[in-house]
């Protein structure tokens, strides 16, 4: 395992060596002894050619990043020996913060722009619910989803996300 572990009282730090930042997991053991987990916000971009003949510019593409956000974090929880699978998680709370689109330009494409911006919302929210539906059908759904589309600090980032869930020990 490629993580560097610090305790610190009821909090322990899970940070992957090549990463001097930030942790990837941070994880309150509870009073009940249930796990509050907090993933890593990650940040990525698909530079590929969309519908608008866009070569090589950022383009949000949900349907294949999400799975990979999850896929990310559920190796996480496996490697730090927190569980098998995120369906043994609850989500409480899911961050996503989408980039503003990069193409067409605003004021010379307002309309492009508009229907841009809309695509990517019902795009992730479409993304979401099918992730719920096809890997944790049996788990409830978070009290928050945000989708925000905004400049982002990385400027190639197409989007950002994080998430807060519970590991109820007491279910198992």
């Amino acid at each position: 395992m490629d993580w560097e572990i610090k305790k610190r009282g009821r909090v322990t730090y899970y940070r992957k060596k090549t990463n001097e930042v930030f942790s990837d997991l941070v994880v309150e053991t509870l009073d009940n002894g249930d796990l509050k987990i907090r993933f890593v916000g990650m940040t990525g971009a698909l530079a590929a050619t969309n519908e608008l003949g866009l070569d090589g510019v950022a383009c949000m593409d949900p349907e294949k990043e999400i799975p990979r956000i999850f896929d990310t974090w559920e190796m996480y929880v496996r490697e730090a020996g927190i569980c098998d699978s995120l369906a043994e998680l609850d989500f409480l709370e899911v961050h996503s913060f989408g980039a503003a689109p990069k193409e067409p330009h605003p004021l010379v494409e307002p309309e492009g722009y508009a229907a841009e911006k809309e695509r990517i919302r019902q795009a992730y929210a479409q993304a979401y619910a099918s992730y719920w539906k096809e890997k944790m059908p049996e788990n409830g759904l978070p009290v928050r989803f945000t989708v925000y589309l905004e400049e982002l600090p990385d400027t190639a980032a197409s989007y950002e996300f994080g998430a807060v869930a519970l590991y109820q020990k007491s279910t198992k």
